[in-house]
């Protein structure tokens, strides 16, 4: 089940984020303004289209959180393999994803401190890139 709902996700969030799905939104958008007169503006004309994004939004909040999920994943393997083959680099960064926000701020605090981040020099520095951008 699990395998199946990946694979079905992984389609339709591919396919939403492209073109086509778009084109198809921007239709059934129109499709549905332009038959407006046709049904008086009506109740139901009005609840048609409310009911059928409403559906759709819900549904592809899972899909991309899905999507968000697997993509986090496999950057964050990546990563630690990166810090697991790179000689010299502290293998205790590896699933640093799973502390807490305030573990992990501290643990920025601490890798800003000792690497300048309260110097002089290093707030020149930062002050010289912002002025780039």
């Amino acid at each position: 089940m699990s395998r199946l709902f990946e694979t079905m996700a992984q389609g339709v969030a591919s396919w939403a984020g492209r073109p086509p799905a778009f084109a198809l939104a921007l239709a059934v958008v129109l499709i549905w303004g332009v038959t407006g007169p046709v049904f008086g503006f009506s109740d139901t004309w009005q609840l048609v289209i409310n009911t059928g994004t409403t559906i759709v939004t819900f549904l592809m909040v899972f899909l991309i959180q899905n999507a968000q999920n697997r993509d986090a994943s496999a950057i964050q393997a990546k990563l630690d393999e990166l810090v697991r083959a790179i000689h010299g680099a502290r293998d205790e960064f590896i699933g640093l994803e799973h502390l807490t926000s305030d573990e992990l701020e501290q643990v920025k605090r601490v890798l800003e401190r000792q690497s300048g981040g309260e110097t002089p020099e290093h707030q020149r520095s930062i002050a010289r890139l912002m002025e780039r951008l």
